[in-house]
């Protein structure tokens, strides 16, 4: 489960996770030596730090 910043946001966390969502951050996905962004599964090099297609940051959560 997603490490919540605040118990507000653990206890949703909580409450989804008990209902069988997937409450953990998504992060990049890994291929050979690259990096494939989870949301449009573009490729990119391993220094990128957001998806250039799509536009998917894992920090922007």
């Amino acid at each position: 489960m997603a490490s919540a910043p605040n118990a507000d946001e653990a206890l949703f966390d909580q409450f989804l996770d008990d209902r069988g969502h997937d409450v953990s951050e998504e992060d990049w996905e890994t291929s050979y030596n690259k990096k494939q962004c989870p949301d449009c599964g573009a490729i990119h090099d391993k220094a990128a730090i957001d998806c250039t297609v799509c536009g998917w940051d894992p920090r922007a959560r």
